[in-house]
């Protein structure tokens, strides 16, 4: 038996050790505890445009090895059933996206730049991505310098700028005209139903003579595109040689395009541009007929030849020593050519080769030249000078979230076209309410003047959004999925709606047919069930075997007005950010190739076509009216206001 105090003692003692340990633990969970609250990830700030251009560092464009970068790590995510597409070096790209001098508020028209960033940086991105992004990163940096240099010299730089201003009309000095090569300079380019005349007679001197259409280059470019080469052959004094039209294009990456000759010696009948056919048919059908008289006449070859050029000289519009008027007009799927009152020769747009590129006018050869006009350039408006100017911008959004957000793809120099939609349907109360948002979705331009004034329109009404690229038709998908982030992600609404800026939209009308339609899984428009790939070469929607080796598309809705409702939209998002959906070219194709994959992920779509989206003009009780210049746009306003009803003007 231990005595007493001895067990005492060790009583005492094993108390205190306990009491220790007690703290010791205490004081463990405590600093566990702290240094979980510190690791805890905390809620990201929703970051600006402006921030991203502010603490955005630029990626290093001579990083070594394989072209993709390192992404910051995400939270793991299922495996994709499909592979997916790297992420590679752009040129251009982090020239385009490194920080820049331009305050919160100018930077509201970048609010989607973010959110591209990777998309644009895709190795199965668009044929003309790179180039797109290549010529948008010198075009921004030209655009930011002029704006700089128009902030510190105001004065002197807006009386400046005001003498380079885009004219409506241009004529050529007669210095010009004695001296043939560069005779009309076109400062902002060429929109639908611009014009340019030429007065002149054929001399003989190069039994030719030609007329170009020269882009628009920036100054480390070798040599400007030529968007329309226009080639005239006048029949020989022995008349032994066939007088012809050639049309062609011309650029540094391709070289010649394919050259359409006039006389075609085929009949054009089934091949035309704005419905026109691509050559006169008059010229067309003798060429035809001098053909079959060859076929069949047993007389000497020579004298045939003779007379069969004869008679085809006897329709050819230039002849020389005849003096002669030509007008170049633009029109909304090619270029045209009328001589002396009577159609000739039409020409296609090609890819790239756009007429808003147009910098200029260009003759040499044989040609004794009159007189050379152009008309009917885009012109913007003087914004300090409009008396309603603060009902024309874009209303303050306070709404959580909206109806529907209007997405309207332009391009830069169509002034008038933007201007029309904010004094006609930009006017519905839904819009002016802030229950529907309307905002232009624009590709950079090549001419320095254009991007100046679209920068300077964009502050002024606060409904442009520029796209990180330069407006390529072969682009236009990357904007589709433009306006699904921003109706999702910057201004989230219930319904998306994409349309055109020569469209004219019946907002009420869509609000009330939208009220009758499911929420979820909705397409609904124009909605084509039953097409297939144009396989022909020359076509402007040519989708190669490569591209989509289907023999049919999935339903889509045509172009110019078609709704989503937003977890559409979100789907299609997601998808691109996790370069899971294909890029197709064809915009509205790709969307309704998008959907079949949300139906293909088990959720319900619903395809509501409805015929009164007009695809190609108007008719009474349209929801929406496409091909509408500015003038039918305010006259289809004014008609909904004076009399109630859905009239057309035409």
């Amino acid at each position: 038996m231990k005595p007493l105090r001895s067990t005492f003692g060790l009583f005492k003692m094993k108390k205190w050790y306990g009491g220790v340990l007690i703290l010791v633990l205490a004081i463990v969970m405590v600093f566990s505890y702290s240094l979980r609250e510190t690791q805890r990830p905390q809620p990201k700030k929703k970051q600006s445009a402006y921030d991203f251009f502010n603490n955005h560092p630029p990626i290093d464009s001579h990083r070594k090895g394989n072209d993709s970068f390192k992404l910051p790590k995400v939270e793991a995510k299922k495996p994709s059933l499909i592979q997916k597409p790297k992420l590679i070096n752009v040129e251009g790209l982090d020239e385009l996206y490194a920080p820049r001098n331009v305050s919160e508020q100018e930077s509201n028209v970048l609010l989607l730049w973010p959110h591209l960033h990777l998309l644009l940086s895709r190795s199965d991105a668009l044929p003309e991505t790179g180039q797109g992004i290549k010529e948008a990163a010198i075009a921004w940096k030209e655009l930011l310098a002029l704006i700089e240099e128009e902030k510190t010299t105001k004065l002197s730089n807006n009386i400046r700028l005001k003498e380079k201003n885009c004219p409506f009309s241009v004529s050529s000095p007669d210095n010009a005209l004695f001296s043939g090569g560069n005779i009309l300079e076109l400062p902002c380019g060429l929109v639908e139903d611009s014009s340019i005349t030429l007065i002149g007679t054929p001399n003989g001197s190069y039994r030719s003579f030609e007329i170009d259409l020269v882009g628009s280059n920036f100054s480390e470019e070798p040599k400007p595109p030529i968007v329309l080469h226009y080639n005239v052959s006048v029949a020989g004094d022995n008349m032994t040689e066939e007088p012809f039209i050639a049309q062609n294009t011309w650029t540094n990456e391709l070289g010649w395009g394919k050259e359409e000759k006039c006389p075609s010696h085929v009949s054009s009948n089934n091949l035309k541009v704005d419905g026109l056919g691509l050559c006169n048919e008059q010229l067309v059908r003798s060429t035809m007929e001098e053909n079959q008289n060859v076929s069949v006449s047993s007389g000497d070859a020579s004298t045939n030849a003779s007379q069969e050029s004869s008679h085809a000289s006897a329709n050819f519009p230039f002849v020389e020593g005849n003096p002669f008027t030509a007008t170049l007009w633009v029109g909304l799927e090619g270029f045209h050519m009328t001589v002396n009152g009577r159609h000739e020769t039409s020409f296609a747009y090609r890819e790239k080769l756009e007429p808003w590129s147009v910098s200029g006018v260009k003759v040499v050869g044989g040609l004794d030249l009159l007189s050379a006009f152009a008309k009917g350039l885009p012109v913007p408006e003087d914004h300090d000078l409009i008396d309603n100017s603060k009902i024309l911008k874009a209303p303050v959004i306070t709404r959580k979230r909206l109806v529907m957000l209007v997405g309207v793809f332009s391009t830069g120099n169509n002034f008038e076209r933007r201007m029309a939609l904010r004094r006609s349907w930009m006017q519905f109360e839904a819009v002016r309410s802030g229950d529907v948002a309307v905002r232009f979705f624009i590709g950079l331009n090549k001419n320095l003047q254009v991007n100046f004034e679209l920068w300077k329109e964009a502050q002024a009404y606060g409904d442009i959004q520029f796209m990180p690229f330069v407006d390529y038709y072969s682009l236009i998908s990357l904007k589709t999925i433009a306006i699904c982030i921003m109706g999702t992600k910057i201004l989230p609404a219930k319904y998306i709606m994409k349309t055109d800026d020569d469209a004219f939209v019946r907002i009420d009308e869509v609000l009330s047919s939208l009220k009758e339609k499911p929420s979820n899984g909705l397409l609904y428009g124009l909605i084509e069930f039953d097409s297939s790939p144009h396989r022909e070469k020359d076509s402007k929607w040519y989708i190669s075997d490569e591209e989509w080796p289907h023999s049919s598309y999935p339903p889509w809705a045509h172009g110019p007005g078609y709704i989503l409702s937003r977890d559409v939209a979100k789907f299609i998002v997601q998808g691109h950010k996790e370069r899971e959906l294909k890029l197709f070219k064809l915009e509205d194709v790709a969307m309704g190739i998008w959907i079949e994959e949300f139906k293909r992920s088990g959720r319900e779509v619903h395809y509501i076509t409805d015929d009164r989206f007009y695809n190609a003009g108007c008719e009474s009780n349209y929801i929406l009216a496409h091909y509408q210049g500015p003038r039918m746009v305010l006259c289809l306003w004014e008609k909904l206001q004076k009399e109630h009803q859905a009239y057309c003007c035409e």
